[in-house]
């Protein structure tokens, strides 16, 4: 069964939402001035996050992928307007440095393999890569001030991965150098380049 993606966007309360729009508004301060032609975000899930990066840069080519053949018509549905395919994140169909961009929101901490999908991150971007994580202790301890998942310590379902900052920029050291970081209440998002 794949996990309800949607509801933060479609059924959150006005704190989530005020949330999401810093999220996304330091995803656009970040991206804004890029000089880039095109972007690939991976693990694009129903294609809410896919929606917001057209809007913030109409002026690129993009392209959206997710592994679930669901999500991925979900997201040519909301994004006609969007080259969509189904791939994993481990195994990206495309040649190496392909995209001036791509981007992973909130996707590493989902996956049993973090440095498998970095290292492909690398390998078909041509210099940046974008990167958001949840910030962790801090994001545990807020679904339990909300009483979430209280018998997993706070832990969102799925979740297989927590990362400090400092651990998430270890982390992506081997692959990319940091550029730009913004820490959105309650997530780390890292503007990296490409290490040679």
């Amino acid at each position: 069964m794949i996990p309800d993606f949607s509801r933060k966007y479609t059924q959150a309360n006005f704190i989530a939402r005020r949330l999401i729009a810093n999220f996304y508004a330091d995803i656009n301060l970040l991206l804004k001035n890029l000089d880039i032609e095109n972007a690939r975000e991976l693990a694009c899930g129903p294609g809410f996050s896919t929606e917001y990066l057209v809007k913030m840069r109409p002026d690129l080519l993009w392209s959206a992928s997710d592994i679930e053949a669901e999500l991925v018509a979900q997201t040519k549905n909301r994004n006609p307007q969007v080259s969509v395919s189904q791939e994993s994140i481990y195994r990206i169909n495309s040649p190496d440095n392909n995209f001036d961009l791509v981007i992973a929101l909130e996707v590493l901490e989902h996956l049993e393999k973090p440095t498998e999908a970095l290292t492909e991150l690398k390998r078909v971007t041509k210099k940046y890569c974008l990167i958001s994580v949840p910030r962790e202790p801090l994001w545990r301890m807020l679904n339990m001030s909300r009483g979430r998942y209280l018998s997993d310590w706070g832990n969102t379902p799925g979740h297989i991965n927590h990362w400090s900052i400092n651990k998430f920029e270890k982390l992506v050291s081997p692959y990319f150098k940091i550029i730009a970081k913004k820490q959105p209440l309650p997530w780390t998002i890292l503007l990296l380049e490409k290490n040679p």
